[in-house]
């Protein structure tokens, strides 16, 4: 494998060599480089021999540089320095194919990508591994590394993700462990698969991998109107939703007896669907697990209070805001939205709830509200020209909805300016602005 310079950063101890952009990396001190995990292990050190060819014609560069981790300069063609690694699996809760046909096409993408893990806390499931890349993954100590559990039954995990070798691979979650790679691990829950018993039982052994294995948390499957040809899925109801959480809660006091700290968390929408409140904040630890909705709704209460609390503004002009949000997180927003209205009686913040007809009613997470079900059931209802939405509504860049209307269409729809908001401290700061 071999990647294209697409650029030098001027002042790098590349350019000082004379590097130059074009050029394609072949080697690093005399060892291929196989993606950017190699290209960045092989440059620790103050000197770096690069092998670069130039239109058929190989050059040597003797980088040297002030600090052993300083960056040599390059940038490459593709971030990865390589093609992103396609999910081997078919599992029967995949949210991919449950999506409707029309969306870009990068969002029908599967990976399973170990790199991705590192760089963005994507979660793998092992079935792309092989013995040479876990022993790099010891050997460059990556961590943490986030993998896909679901359970620790060999035989029920190669039927849940209908890969025969899927059951085989989890060999290399007890190699991790034994290393001592810190590991965050998630259970998708599908009723009457893996939850109940084979629940505790997974728990049990992924909490006996402590101190490597630092948490898990336990997802109930997403479930959209889009399941035509697929295995037929229960979506969790109130009383298993609340056998889950007593599930997960037992086996957690233990660990906490155990080691100090729960270490086994259910999702939010556990507790929601349950109809029983959302813990305290100081339930969820270290809070490792806030990407899968774990301790997402405790975390955002609890600083939206302290910095509300802490307020001292002074609001002498009426004016009024608006809120949209998912169903799971809107009975919060509007809690917390009615203190800033008893608070400051000169603002009107109303909160409204986005039903999803885009993937069905069963999803009620933020992140999957699309522009289209944002304009159809706001247009003529907002009390003011201000739009506030939680940012994770727009991909990571922020400049579209998963079904590719941008902040502007829908701006220019509701006759507001819609603000994204990453967050409680973003959130009360667009309430009290004007």
């Amino acid at each position: 494998m071999s990647a294209i310079i697409q650029s030098v950063s001027s002042g790098s101890p590349a350019e000082r060599e004379g590097i130059s952009a074009g050029g394609r990396l072949l080697a690093v001190n005399g060892k291929p480089v196989k993606d950017f995990l190699d290209y960045g292990f092989l440059c620790a050190g103050t000197d770096t021999v690069l092998d670069i060819e130039y239109g058929g014609e190989l050059c040597r560069y003797s980088v040297h540089k002030g600090d052993e981790y300083e960056d040599i300069g390059l940038t490459f063609d593709s971030f990865l320095m390589d093609e992103s690694h396609h999910c081997r699996n078919n599992c029967i809760f995949c949210f991919i194919d449950q999506l409707p046909k029309g969306l870009r096409e990068p969002l029908y993408f599967k990976d399973d990508d170990e790199r991705l893990s590192y760089l963005f806390g994507n979660y793998i499931t092992l079935t792309n591994l092989d013995d040479a890349d876990v022993e790099r993954i010891i050997e460059m100590h990556i961590s943490p590394v986030n993998i896909s559990v679901h359970t620790t039954d060999p035989e029920l995990r190669c039927r849940m993700m209908r890969n025969r070798f899927a059951g085989e691979k989890l060999k290399y979650l007890y190699r991790l462990a034994e290393a001592g790679i810190e590991i965050n691990c998630q259970i998708v829950l599908c009723r009457d698969w893996n939850d109940g018993e084979k629940l505790r039982s997974s728990l049990k052994d992924l909490a006996a991998l402590w101190p490597s294995v630092r948490s898990v948390a336990v997802v109930p499957v997403g479930l959209t109107d889009h399941r035509d040809g697929l295995e037929k899925l229960k979506p969790f109801d109130s009383h298993s939703a609340g056998e889950t959480i007593d599930i997960i809660d037992e086996i957690a006091d233990e660990c906490e007896k155990n080691y100090g700290i729960r270490m086994l968390y259910p999702a939010d929408e556990f507790f929601l669907m349950s109809g029983r409140g959302i813990p305290a904040l100081d339930y969820y630890g270290e809070l490792l697990q806030l990407e899968n909705g774990v301790g997402m709704l405790a975390l955002f209460e609890s600083d939206f209070r302290r910095e509300l609390d802490a307020s001292r503004r002074i609001v002498l002009r009426r004016h009024r805001v608006d809120i949209a949000t998912g169903a799971a997180a809107a009975p919060t927003i509007e809690r917390l939205a009615n203190e800033v209205n008893k608070k400051y009686h000169n603002i009107t913040v109303t909160v409204h709830t986005i039903c999803n007809e885009f993937f069905g009613e069963r999803i009620t997470v933020s992140g999957l509200v699309t522009g289209r079900d944002l304009i159809s059931q706001l247009k003529g209802k907002l009390n003011s020209e201000h739009l506030l939405i939680p940012s994770n509504m727009l991909r990571r860049e922020g400049d579209i909805f998963l079904d590719d209307i941008t902040p502007a269409q829908a701006e220019y729809e509701l006759k507001a300016k819609i603000t994204p908001c990453d967050d409680a401290s973003a959130l009360l700061a667009g309430i009290f602005s004007r």
